[in-house]
């Protein structure tokens, strides 16, 4: 039975109940010796509280798409084959670009918001530079289908959950493509193919899409493997100009990180209540080393281009929540690199799907425009942002680095 499947929460629901009736019909009834009945009545009382805590658990893992099956649940998942060292531009020497096309098999994809918009689709990837093997959804525009486009390519932006997180999540619990389907019939929003990856690839450990020989190559998976496998089987535009990412949480971190390290591969890069320094998620395999946190530290590797990268970036957050993050972006960014900071208050949501819901049809808008212009101006760079609210008791290499609030970052998912 499927952990976010319909009938598992049915079930759920049915033993709760029974475990409220239980109690009410036998309580009095139940005959036999006094200790024989106090643990019979002690049972019943368990089984009202395991019903209940299980209830409440699917009602917000199916909410929040948390978890996507039972392995990742358990820990007894493995996405990873293989974990060459791939070198520093994690293509192992391999020109990726020039390898056959592989025909994908895929299918419509269950669950929560999966049918709605015109369906969302899914197939099994088996990554060939990576090593990786998992599940990557996508999503077509509706004008993908249409005769009077048939010839034309699209542009496509990649989205990553947070961590836990299942790649549904953008689907199910953010609504992506719902929000967005009338605004692209409407011509308020381009037609973008959304593309979903699995992200969490070790059972209870984020991989910070980093890549960590002899360990995972998150990064080539998520900027080599899941690209070439989209090319392949859809009409796109090509990488970099039609390409961007988008993440939320540590998504957001992985979503800048991919932007900043590879210019070549993506033009944009959407971090919405993200981090810079891959501490901010203390299970994050990208903060066991400093080596290894700055070279996937988007501050760190903007800062130290030669010439900056023709990349544009979005950040969102509330104060100690990401906003301080997209601010350190800004202020070290040079032409032709743009970055444009939207601080949220308090008030807007929390650190949960309530606040990056909302965010997605202004988030496509301003990709709609970034992805169109060619030369990347700077027209839409965005309006001063606020003063930075206070930090006190915050280091200034902490407030650089994205990561002044250790409570923010224990809530990061």
């Amino acid at each position: 039975m499927s952990l976010t499947g319909t009938p598992f929460l049915y079930t759920t629901i049915a033993l709760a109940v029974i475990a409220l009736v239980l109690p009410f019909a036998l309580w009095t009834r139940m005959k036999g010796p006094k200790a024989l009945r106090a643990a019979a009545r002690a049972l019943m009382l368990l089984f009202a509280q395991a019903t209940a805590i299980t209830l409440v658990f699917v009602l917000v893992n199916n909410s929040n798409n948390l978890y996507d099956n039972w392995a990742d649940l358990l820990g007894t998942g493995n996405h990873v084959q293989k974990a060459a060292d791939l070198g520093a531009d994690g293509t192992g020497g391999i020109a990726y670009r020039k390898l056959p096309k592989v025909r994908q098999t895929f299918t419509q994809a269950d669950g929560p918001g999966m049918h709605a918009a015109g369906g969302v689709k899914v197939t099994q990837l088996k990554g060939r530079v990576s090593g990786v093997s998992g599940e990557v959804y996508v999503w077509l525009p509706p004008q993908y289908n249409d005769p009077a486009y048939k010839d034309k390519k699209f542009p496509v932006v990649e989205l990553l959950s947070g961590y836990p997180g299942s790649a549904k999540a953008w689907f199910g619990s953010a609504k992506a493509h719902e929000q967005l389907e009338p605004l692209m019939r409407s011509g308020q929003v381009a037609p973008f193919i959304l593309v979903s990856p699995r992200t969490n690839l070790i059972a209870k450990i984020d991989t910070g899409c980093a890549n960590i020989p002899g360990t995972v190559n998150a990064d080539s998976w998520l900027s080599i493997d899941v690209p070439k496998m989209v090319m392949d089987n859809f009409r796109t535009e090509p990488a970099p100009n039609g390409w961007a990412v988008a993440g939320y949480s540590a998504g957001a971190h992985c979503a800048a990180k991919l932007a900043v390290a590879h210019p070549d591969r993506y033009r944009a890069g959407v971090s919405l209540s993200g981090y810079n320094d891959p501490i901010g998620e203390r299970n994050s395999l990208a903060s066991q080393n400093i080596e290894v946190r700055r070279a996937n530290n988007p501050y760190v590797l903007l800062k130290n281009y030669r010439k900056p990268p023709r990349v544009a970036l979005y950040y969102s957050g509330e104060a100690n929540d990401g906003y301080q993050a997209g601010v350190a972006m800004e202020q070290i960014a040079k032409a032709p690199t743009t970055v444009r900071v939207v601080f949220l208050p308090r008030s807007a949501g929390g650190h949960s799907m309530a606040l990056w819901r909302p965010q997605v049809p202004t988030v496509f808008r301003w990709l709609t425009v970034e992805l169109s212009q060619k030369d990347n101006r700077q027209a839409h760079k965005g309006s001063p942002t606020p003063p930075v609210p206070s930090s006190a008791g915050s280091r200034p290499a902490e407030l650089a680095s994205g990561t002044a609030s250790r409570a923010g970052a224990g809530r990061k998912r």
